[in-house]
C-alpha cells in the first residue's frame, strides 16, 4: 500500500474506527486505549494486526477495507 500523503476519505476512516473499536480487546490489545489510526500507516497497521489476530469475519472485514484504501488511494495518485 502507498503511505504517501493522499487523505484518506472520512467513510473509509469511520469504517476503520469502528473495526478497531470493535476488535480493540481481542487484536489491538497493545495499542493505547484511545488509538484511532489517521494515517496511512497507521490504518494499514492496524488492519494487518487485526487480519492476524482476529476472528474470520474481523480477517474479511480488515482485508476489504485495506483493498478499499488501497484503490481509494492509488486512484487519487
Amino acid at each position: 500500500m502507498d503511505h504517501g500523503t493522499n487523505p484518506i476519505p472520512q467513510e473509509i476512516l469511520e469504517a476503520v474506527d469502528r473495526l478497531v473499536e470493535t476488535n480493540r480487546l481481542q487484536c489491538l490489545w497493545f495499542m493505547r486505549e484511545d488509538f484511532f489510526p489517521r494515517s496511512a500507516a497507521e490504518v494499514d497497521r492496524a488492519l494487518a494486526e487485526i487480519e492476524l489476530h482476529g476472528d474470520r469475519q474481523a480477517w474479511a472485514e480488515a482485508r476489504s477495507l485495506r483493498t478499499w484504501l488501497s484503490q481509494t488511494i492509488n486512484a487519487a495518485s
